[in-house]
């Protein structure tokens, strides 16, 4: 091994040891909830935005408070309301007086969204258009407001929650903002030691104070190297077989036809092979594996393949077409092969 990749193994282990301390802090306060855990650290490695939903009680607001706790970065809370205006997240200008001339000017005040880890709670709580505000930060990582555009600084992550019960006076995230979130996570209850654990340590003593453990520009320099594991043709083909097969207007799968309304756009192919080698540079690896990308395959599609309403009625879900997709594509591969 030459110095150049020696010194890229070094660096890669000692940033993913970095990772493998995150999660410990974190596990200070979240107890069990590994897997979503494992989830969100893929979507900053990915440089994407997170969904998450659960019932109430889950602790999705205060897992995003810890890791933002754990991470030297520049941390704001929005609690979504009815009456919550655009103007209150992005920010609003605001009249000032040069107190030397006496002459008055606007100056735009930024808003809380003007920060690196942006906790979204109960995202389906506000109107569209408020919804609609946070589209062009997640997207393009900047804000325009009367004609200026203001940058905003990287890395960026938006993490947003919502409940998946009490749906009277909410307005469900439209399906085009929905694909801005590189991963639908759904948190579910915890197993009964999980829970006893729980029970135990919440009801006694403080937790344990959170110590910051990873830098920004660490983090800016992760999401740089997931992006250079490489990933074979055999791979990508298999993504884009994937992909093309939810699609009920050109798929050959029956279950897709029968149960699936629309399928998933070219983003979800982007956005499958990006969090997989986020996965692998997460387990200390530099290439990606079939492995990865069947792990990553349920929270990137479920928001991207809407199922018809005969579907619903069945109780059948995006994440059952996944499942079969997967399925019959890893079948055809190994016949192939």
């Amino acid at each position: 091994m030459n110095k150049e990749l020696a010194d890229l193994d070094l660096e890669v282990k000692t940033l993913t040891g970095k990772l493998q301390d995150l999660k410990t802090e974190i596990a200070k306060v979240i107890i069990g909830q590994e897997e979503t855990v494992d989830q969100l650290l893929i979507t900053f490695l990915a440089g994407g935005h997170a969904l998450l939903e659960g019932v109430p009680g889950l602790a999705k607001t205060l897992m995003i408070r810890t890791l933002a706790q754990a991470i030297d970065l520049k941390f704001k809370r929005i609690q979504f309301t009815p009456d919550l205006m655009p103007s209150d997240i992005i920010g609003t200008e605001i009249l000032e007086e040069d107190h030397t001339t006496g002459k008055k000017f606007f100056e735009f005040n930024k808003g809380p969204i003007f920060a690196n880890i942006i906790l979204a709670d109960e995202i389906n709580r506000t109107p569209p258009k408020t919804q609609a505000a946070l589209l062009e930060a997640m997207q393009e990582f900047e804000v325009t407001y009367s004609g200026k555009t203001y940058k905003l600084d990287r890395p960026y992550f938006i993490l947003a929650t919502q409940n998946p019960i009490e749906q009277s006076g909410t307005f469900p995230l439209p399906e085009a903002q929905q694909d801005r979130f590189l991963f639908y996570i759904k948190i579910g209850y915890p197993n009964e030691a999980e829970e006893t654990n729980i029970l135990k340590s919440t009801t006694g003593a403080r937790p344990q104070a959170i110590n910051m453990v990873i830098t920004g520009e660490e983090i800016l320099r992760l999401q740089q190297l997931v992006r250079e594991v490489p990933i074979s043709d055999d791979l990508i083909g298999f993504v884009s077989k994937v992909i093309r097969a939810t699609r009920p207007e050109t798929t050959t799968n029956d279950y897709v036809k029968e149960w699936v309304n629309w399928g998933a756009g070219p983003r979800a192919g982007q956005a499958m092979i990006l969090t997989a080698k986020a996965r692998a540079l997460q387990h200390g690896r530099l290439a990606v594996t079939l492995e990865d990308l069947k792990h990553v395959a349920l929270p990137v599609l479920r928001h991207r393949v809407i199922v018809n309403f005969k579907a619903e009625a069945e109780g059948i879900t995006s994440d059952d077409v996944t499942r079969e997709l997967l399925k019959a594509t890893s079948a055809a591969l190994n016949a192939r092969n």
